[in-house]
This record gives structure tokens, C-alpha cells and sequence, in this order.
């Protein structure tokens, strides 16, 4: 299935920064309601069902033998008109 970019956003912020856009994002997720990202003149808006599947990962890209990039990626995804998210690997947590 071809992959269809609907908004994007990269920057360099401070991890204070990012702690707290990411706090929003989590007290849209608690209300229940639409979440509208917003840059720029680009915006979009959606609404995450009520068991969304969430996706975590930690990478390393880059040589074997050298430094690479790190990343901690969250992934929050649902079928487009469809039921809620299923199944699971067991209960995350973050230590």
C-alpha cells in the first residue's frame, strides 16, 4: 500500500521542548477528541479511535562499525474508517 505523507514536521528542540508536545498530545489522546498538528501554513487534523494500535521502537541506523543515529520513534495507528486497533505484545512500560 502506497504511503501517503499528510503532514510532517523535523526540528531540533530541547528535550523540555518535546516533553511538553508531547504532553499535549497525551492530554488529546486522555479527552477523547481530534488531535490537529499544525506547522507552518500545514495543518491536519484526526481523531484516534478508542484502542488505536501503538507502536515503539528504539533504532540504531548507520555502520556496523561506527557511530550512527539513534531514535526513539512512537507510532500511533488505526485502519481509515475502520474499527479500533487489536492485539499486542503485552503491557509497555517506561522505566
Amino acid at each position: 500500500m502506497p504511503e501517503e505523507v499528510l503532514f510532517k514536521s523535523e526540528s531540533r528542540q530541547s528535550r523540555e521542548a518535546i516533553a511538553s508536545y508531547l504532553r499535549s498530545v497525551a492530554d488529546k489522546l486522555d479527552g477523547g477528541g481530534p488531535i490537529t498538528l499544525a506547522a507552518g501554513e500545514q495543518s491536519v487534523t484526526m481523531e484516534p479511535p478508542a484502542q488505536p494500535t501503538f507502536e515503539v521502537k528504539a533504532e540504531r541506523e548507520g555502520p556496523a562499525d561506527g557511530p550512527g543515529e539513534l531514535s526513539i520513534e512512537l507510532e500511533i495507528e488505526w485502519d481509515e474508517g475502520g474499527d479500533d486497533g487489536a492485539g499486542g505484545d503485552g503491557d509497555l512500560t517506561i522505566e
